[in-house]
């Protein structure tokens, strides 16, 4: 059995080698693309359809869509929910708070 299994090893040992050398060889055929190179592309825009089923999840109620910012607003408490590739992302910790300058009061701190 011991013997069964020394071979194996060796044997695997062998192929993930050549694999490697393979490998290697075939990395310096082929030219790397580094992300500095890729263009801007243009995302995938959001389905505003969605609007219809989408709600805010900390307060169940609509969401308004920016295109301006490209996220999903929530009026009541002031946050915006990110859309990124066509997919908002409504996770409640991802969410950007928006400031609420005219419910701000204006009464100098004490």
């Amino acid at each position: 059995m011991f013997k069964n299994v020394l071979s194996r090893l060796a044997t695997e040992t062998v192929r993930v080698h050549r694999h490697v050398r393979h490998t290697e060889f075939v990395k310096t055929l082929t030219p790397l693309r580094s992300f500095t190179e890729a263009k801007d592309e243009a995302h995938p825009p959001f389905d505003s359809s969605l609007l219809d089923f989408l709600v805010c999840p900390l307060s169940k109620k609509p969401l308004r869509y920016d295109a301006n910012t490209n996220e999903l607003i929530n009026e009541e408490l002031g946050i915006a929910y990110p859309i990124v590739d066509g997919i908002p992302n409504m996770i409640p910790q991802d969410a950007r708070l928006i400031k609420k300058d005219a419910d701000a009061p204006n009464t100098p701190a004490q």
